[in-house]
């Protein structure tokens, strides 16, 4: 499940109270409709994955790459003659380019189509060194496997705003995963092991859980989005209103050309 925005907030902003869950179905399908939209045209992601990406070397500039996506954190650099490139030699600009130093350079053999391979996060977000907060509950499991798909946790709804909630990118150790429903009467998340590039993994209890703060802009856009899909009725000629479009544009990345 992957979502921009949570189902609990969705139904808050529809004004439905919180158990009221007859048209949470439908209201998925807006959400994910709304969070797919909401990429496709940006030409962004706003969830965190891991993953390793191949890049042309800039003939213009071997000591330039530019990027295909946003990358919010470089984990390692595959030259085009199979050596590896030392982080500590390269400056990002901005989220578009990458530069070395110290006459560190890009190179390929045969061609440079797809010689670089960079592996990292990928994803944009304003902040994301606070992206991440501590849910301030733990793992209850003794033991998690890596096979498991229900955590329990001390209180899944602490707080007037729950501290879990459906539609969550949530965070245990190097693994995320997706919380995909709640039950607040035993405390058990049921989630999605091992998303958005990363390996399900076994965890000990009293683990860590962070949960991942989708930048207050997004959100609010993909709950409007969401919105105006739950109310649109079916049809092939209806417009995207001037308002989300324009919330839209100001989200969009300009790709960089070579």
């Amino acid at each position: 499940m992957y979502t921009l925005a949570t189902l609990y907030a969705l139904r808050q902003h529809i004004g439905l109270d919180a158990s009221d869950t007859t048209e949470d179905e439908r209201l998925l399908d807006a959400l994910q409709a709304a969070s797919a939209a909401i990429e496709r045209r940006t030409r962004r992601t706003f969830q965190p994955r891991v993953a390793s990406i191949a890049h042309d070397v800039n003939l213009r500039d071997v000591s330039e790459l530019l990027l295909k996506e946003d990358l919010l954190e470089l984990q390692s650099i595959s030259n085009g003659d199979d050596s590896s490139i030392d982080t500590s030699d390269v400056i990002q600009v901005a989220d578009a380019v990458l530069r070395l130093t110290n006459g560190a350079v890009f190179t390929y053999d045969e061609t440079p189509v797809s010689a670089i391979t960079i592996t990292g996060i990928w994803g944009y977000h304003p902040d994301w060194q606070n992206a991440w907060e501590d849910s301030g509950d733990s793992v209850q499991d003794a033991s998690l496997s890596a096979s498991a798909t229900s955590i329990t946790v001390t209180d899944a709804d602490a707080g007037n705003s729950p501290r879990f909630q459906v539609g969550q990118l949530i965070r245990l150790e190097d693994e995320y995963l997706h919380i995909t429903a709640i039950d607040t009467a035993t405390n058990i998340l049921t989630v999605e092991r091992g998303v958005q590039g990363t390996t399900a993994a076994t965890h000990a209890s009293s683990t860590t859980i962070d949960i991942y703060q989708m930048p207050a802009d997004v959100s609010q856009l993909t709950l409007r989005w969401a919105l105006w899909l739950y109310r649109e009725p079916d049809s092939f000629s209806f417009k995207l209103p001037a308002i989300l479009q324009e919330s839209l544009d100001g989200l969009r990345r300009f790709s960089v050309l070579s």
